[in-house]
């Protein structure tokens, strides 16, 4: 297969990355942007959306789609719910300190995996997509006729995977209606700007607190029951996306959501396709790299602001 072909799957895969990591770091960058916490853990509550899913999907059996369904509604809900819990049970009692925040949620992190692996096992679990129709992916090429359309045998996709970028699309579309259109984006807003200043206005920031842990966690789990189908769900599997989401924070500029979207998406293509064409550690090892870069030149990140 030419270059052309290649780069064009590279692009896909890149794209699918970008898409499932968007959640993910979106949902990191919420609880620091609002809290001003790290969430060591948010890598953990990612597969336990996967397992959670990968449970509901044979627990309800039947057509792939009806599993699915259920798991994609269950999953979220369910991760949302145990990290509103962690955040009553155990931020709010250490005051969300930063430091000793970073410290709980590292044991929580191991808490959580080491309860699944106990749980569930060390197997890799499979989860049937709802759909998954072949689709042939053309291109264009030059020739001495000029331009022609070309279907290279083996040049495609899924349409499952295509359906992730539409999905991941959806969701923070609406995310972002909510943020800026809602009574509970407002209250969020405020809280963020002055927390001190929220609670003398009678605004519950305990309360909005465990929601926006719980909303982080949620769209979290809700990338991995989307990208459970593409790969397969397993104990260890919350490691690359924390750190990819991390990486995006951090570029994007810390509490940035428009930064950290934008540092996804790229990160997300760089991912794939540096992956394809080389390995998926040299990818790493450039993302790092490139927060490396930002942090001396610009450490508020890309989007973020400066101190005055």
């Amino acid at each position: 297969m030419d270059f052309g072909p290649h780069l064009i799957l590279a692009t896909l895969e890149g794209a699918i990355t970008a898409a499932v990591i968007s959640l993910t770091a979106v949902g990191l960058s919420i609880v620091f942007g609002i809290m001003r916490i790290v969430n060591v853990a948010h890598g953990e509550f990612f597969m336990l959306g996967a397992i959670i899913a990968w449970w509901v999907a044979t627990a309800v059996g039947g057509h792939p789609a009806v599993g699915f369904v259920v798991a994609i509604l269950v999953a979220p809900a369910t991760v949302g719910v145990i990290a509103a819990a962690t955040d009553w049970l155990v931020l709010r009692r250490i005051t969300y300190d930063p430091e000793r925040t970073i410290v709980a949620t590292i044991g929580l992190l191991y808490i959580i995996q080491q309860a699944t692996l106990m749980t569930f096992g060390p197997d890799a679990r499979p989860v049937e997509p709802p759909f998954n129709r072949r689709l042939a992916i053309p291109w264009v090429e030059f020739g001495d006729g000029g331009l022609s359309l070309v279907w290279p045998w083996g040049l495609g996709t899924t349409s499952y995977k295509l359906a992730v970028i539409v999905a991941a699309v959806v969701i923070l579309t609406a995310l972002w209606l909510v943020m800026k259109r809602t009574r509970l984006g407002l209250i969020m807003r405020a809280t963020q700007l002055d927390s001190e200043m929220a609670m003398a206005f009678g605004i519950p920031v305990t309360r909005v607190y465990a929601v926006v842990f719980g909303l982080g966690a949620g769209l979290a789990a809700l990338g991995a029951v989307l990208i459970v189908p593409v790969q397969q769900a397993h104990y260890l599997m919350g490691g690359d996306p924390l750190l990819l989401s991390f990486i995006a924070v951090i570029i994007g500029g810390l509490g940035s959501l428009p930064g950290t979207l934008v540092a996804a998406v790229l990160i997300g293509l760089s991912d794939g396709i540096i992956s394809v064409f080389f390995s998926p550690t040299l990818a790493k090892i450039l993302a790092t790299l490139l927060v490396a870069f930002v942090l001396v030149f610009r450490p508020e990140g890309l989007f973020g602001r400066r101190k005055t």
